[in-house]
């Protein structure tokens, strides 16, 4: 087995989610990998899936909401 199959690639390569605690980077992680980019309406389709990702890992989704705002510079 090799290590790079042991170690995990993040989804994200920024300072930001690098400064994030392991348990929120496998939310947003997660909130990547979830996220249907086909949907039309992507608005819904982003608060629905921070609302799904949230109630899965037991986080509050203010987290996530911090984080984009982080990652956007607002």
């Amino acid at each position: 087995m090799k290590v790079s199959q042991v170690i995990k690639q993040d989804v994200v390569d920024t300072s930001t989610f690098k400064e994030l605690p392991p348990l929120h980077k496998d939310l947003v992680t997660d909130f990547y990998n979830n996220l249907d980019y086909d949907n039309d309406d992507i608005v819904k389709e982003v608060e629905t899936t921070i609302d799904d990702v949230s109630l899965q890992h037991n986080i509050k989704t203010d987290v996530i909401y911090d984080y984009i705002d982080k990652e956007l510079g607002v």
